[in-house]
């Protein structure tokens, strides 16, 4: 197995460290390992991978994570403590996509007790992996039929430390807001506005001029 993962990551760093925008490609090649191999090889291989120290291979990598993540615990919680902490940016919008990817897996409403897990941690990066990940949330399963859950969760998170989550919620109420409203308009009519934190959130939620 050895000799056949150092000739993927091989073919994998030659595809993808030459991508400096976006993250398709990578999606790509992280969906054609997960056709081509089983699982065993795709745990040592996205361990492999993400050693790496180009960016756009650990991207590689994450995705795979999500694809894993629902079958192992182990990999989730590597997700959340390790791959929380990595430099590139990047790197955290494909966790973001990763920790969507196991809630489909596990469906959104079996997933209810890892966000709040995930919302809860004291790590920003992992906060917003949900936050973000999740958008829109109210296209999502569960949160399509109960879009006040997903308002709740956000709202919650306004006076969040991290002005990177922040950004994240208010976006994601704005999105919510396209189809309702009145439920958004209801809910940050209670918020404290001279909270400099809420305010923040506040302005990304009403870029649209939503609430008179």
């Amino acid at each position: 197995m050895t000799a056949n993962i150092e000739a993927t990551i091989r073919e994998v760093s030659d595809a993808v460290v030459i991508v400096n925008n976006g993250f398709k490609p990578m999606k790509d090649v992280a969906q054609d390992l997960l056709d081509e191999h089983n699982h065993e090889f795709i745990a040592f291989l996205a361990d492999a991978l993400y050693a790496s120290e180009h960016h756009q291979v650990r991207m590689v990598a994450v995705f795979l994570y999500g694809s894993l993540a629902n079958e192992s615990e182990t990999v989730l919680r590597y997700l959340k403590e390790v791959v929380s902490q990595d430099v590139n940016w990047r790197v955290q919008e494909i966790l973001a996509m990763a920790f969507d990817q196991f809630c489909s897996d596990r469906t959104y409403v079996l997933a209810i007790p890892t966000i709040e897990e995930w919302l809860n941690s004291n790590i920003a990066n992992v906060r917003r992996a949900v936050t973000e990940g999740l958008r829109v949330w109210t296209s999502r399963p569960y949160f399509k039929d109960n879009p006040q859950i997903a308002v709740a969760y956000l709202s919650k998170m306004r006076s969040d430390s991290s002005e990177y989550v922040r950004k994240s919620v208010g976006n994601a109420l704005r999105d919510i807001s396209k189809k309702h409203a009145e439920l958004i308009i209801s809910e940050v009519r209670t918020w404290d506005l001279t909270d400099e934190s809420v305010r923040h959130v506040y302005k990304h939620v009403n870029r649209n001029n939503l609430i008179a």
